[in-house]
């Protein structure tokens, strides 16, 4: 009887101990991890977010090969959801639900965002994303590895409204018409106002995504830009509607000389089909470029190399190019692997409070850090001029990494939110 209390003491010990490790029994059990990809591999955004299914591929290559997280590997399951919003949410839902995977990295567009983001908060699931945004908002179940506005569009008016960008008067906030631009445009406004600049030298237009023929707004821009002041373009144009635009900005001569565009969302990859030519001096904001010197840039890019022909990536295998959403999202999938490590638990809540303070060696060379509250990264800024090969040379950059501020001050009223995270859901009641 003694020998079976024992044993039954014994037992009841283990099963106390795996109820302690949460969700971490479990996976032990499969002994691997399933992780999604949520990205866009076909529609008006497949341009941009492909490379970033491929980055995250990639990553969890080298983890395995590495003994992946806590000795079991990581399984990606990919979804297409097609640039369709609505179907982000599906997609969502089936990969926390169904596949049951224990982390999510995904999305592009703030529509897409919002399409998922009650799902995550609903099942308690966890996602990572990768790139600039326009803010207003922080959840639970999010970690924003891209920009808030004070990491890229603020410090971008703020060059070119210097000196040595050139002392711009007058505004064209021209973008795709959905959440991020309009959002970024109404802080910009805001901005633009307290610095003294008048509404009638703001000029402001949006065209829906996939959008392909600019001309006519272009003829605007020039007329706007022909009335005596100084001006510049802050363009939040998003997904295949960029190669068109920039093809029409060097069709109608508009130089960066002249009128000098700054984009968010035009990066290495978006300019592979374009003549770079005529565009040599036109801007870009990120808190990373592919030409940057580095020794951590070095190794990445190698890698991303190297990687590309061993998988016969199209464009990639023979041109390999890198960019800042990759990089955003190289940097999530890393991070998350020190918090699981340090929580010992793939649990959501768990994992969650381990992803606070984290660090991590970015390929921009910056060490970027999870900060202690927010779900945002604390990064370096880059202002980068198109060169004639389609790179960027970096003509502007911070002194080191700038905090995100998820609510934005220009905005009225965000002075009294909570630099913490919550469920949006319980910010709307």
């Amino acid at each position: 009887m003694k020998r079976r209390t024992v044993i039954k003491q014994l037992a009841l010990s283990a099963a106390i101990a795996a109820i302690g490790l949460g969700s971490t029994s479990l996976y032990a059990q499969q002994k691997t991890v399933k992780v999604g990809v949520l990205h866009s591999l076909s529609g008006t955004m497949a341009i941009s977010e492909t490379v970033l299914k491929d980055t995250v591929l990639m990553a969890i290559d080298e983890i395995n090969a590495k003994g992946g997280v806590m000795g079991m590997k990581l399984e990606p399951v990919v979804v297409d959801p097609a640039s369709n919003w609505p179907l982000f949410a599906e997609k969502a839902r089936q990969l926390v639900t169904q596949d049951k995977v224990a982390v999510t990295f995904g999305c592009w567009t703030s529509v897409s965002r919002k399409s998922v983001l009650p799902v995550y908060e609903e099942l308690n699931g966890l996602l990572f994303y990768p790139v600039q945004y326009e803010g207003e908002e922080i959840s639970r179940n999010v970690f924003y590895t891209g920009a808030a506005p004070n990491q890229q569009a603020i410090p971008a008016v703020e060059y070119l409204m210097s000196k040595d960008g050139g002392s711009a008067k007058r505004w064209v906030l021209l973008g795709t018409d959905y959440v991020y631009p309009r959002t970024t445009n109404k802080i910009l406004r805001a901005f633009l106002k307290s610095k003294g600049v008048a509404d009638a030298d703001i000029m402001e237009e949006y065209t829906p995504f996939g959008h392909s023929d600019y001309q006519t707004i272009i003829a605007k821009i020039k007329k706007f830009a022909s009335e005596g002041k100084k001006t510049a373009v802050v363009s939040t144009i998003n997904g295949d509607s960029n190669v068109p635009f920039y093809k029409e900005l060097g069709n109608q001569g508009l130089k960066a000389t002249d009128v000098p565009v700054v984009a968010f969302s035009v990066g290495e990859e978006e300019l592979r089909g374009v003549d770079t030519k005529p565009l040599v001096g036109h801007l870009a904001a990120w808190n990373y470029f592919m030409s940057i010197k580095a020794p951590a840039n070095d190794e990445f890019t190698k890698k991303w190399a190297a990687y590309a022909k061993a998988k016969n990536i199209a464009g990639h295998k023979d041109k390999p190019l890198t960019n800042d959403p990759m990089e955003a999202t190289y940097i999530g999938i890393y991070m998350w692997k020190q918090a699981v490590e340090k929580a010992k638990s793939f649990d959501v809540a768990k994992v969650s409070a381990a992803m606070g303070g984290q660090t991590f060696t970015a390929p921009s060379g910056i060490t970027s850090t999870m900060d202690a509250k927010n779900h945002h990264l604390h990064k370096a800024v880059f202002i980068g001029e198109i060169k004639a090969d389609g790179q960027f040379n970096v003509v502007w950059k911070t002194k080191g990494p700038v905090k995100a501020q998820p609510w934005s001050p220009f905005i009225a009223g965000n002075d009294k939110k909570k630099d913490e995270p919550a469920l949006m859901a319980e910010k709307k009641k």
